[in-house]
């Protein structure tokens, strides 16, 4: 690799936030089913679990995506799961309160739920095959950063038991 090269592939490598903006749009259909799940996706490294199918304005993911995501007061993220991936929040801002759930293979039975409150800096890592849910808990907007282990994640999927299942995507 020659200089030139060299610096078009680092270069390709930056993402600045002034060229960026927030995607009110990418998880719109679970606002549109109840306004309490919107939320903005900013997208830094790849497009995530959101479902977008691409973005040009990110940093191509080799081995994980990562953008920040802003979540109003009183806010969620519903309850969904990435059966392929670890998924880490690292809140940058805000109080969240993070559920996490064990189900049985019917995926109805719950076998273990467990939930944490994080405030600014904190971080959760969730493992594959654990539901997770979200909740604005504070007084401001939250602002969190998320980022996924894969390039190019399956999309989740909700618990068969919650009123987003049998939503399709546009």
């Amino acid at each position: 690799m020659n200089k030139q090269n060299f610096d078009e592939q680092m270069t390709s490598r930056v993402a600045r936030f002034e060229t960026r903006q927030y995607d009110w749009n990418a998880l719109k259909f679970q606002a549109d089913f109840d306004p309490k799940y919107a939320r903005a996706q900013m997208r830094y490294m790849g497009t995530g679990g959101t479902g977008v199918a691409s973005d040009n304005n990110t940093v191509p993911a080799e081995h994980f995506t990562f953008s920040t995501m802003v979540i109003p007061k009183g806010n969620e993220g519903p309850a969904h799961i990435h059966r392929d991936v670890e998924e880490i929040f690292f809140m940058l801002k805000g109080t969240m309160k993070v559920i996490c759930e064990l189900r049985a293979e019917d995926e109805i039975t719950v076998l273990g739920r467990w939930e944490t409150v994080l405030k600014e800096r904190d971080l959760i890592s969730v493992p594959p095959g654990v539901y997770r849910e979200e909740i604005n808990i504070g007084d401001e907007d939250a602002l969190m950063c998320v980022m996924l282990g894969s390039p190019s994640p399956v999309r989740p999927t909700y618990p068969p038991d919650s009123p987003l299942a049998g939503i399709k995507r546009d």
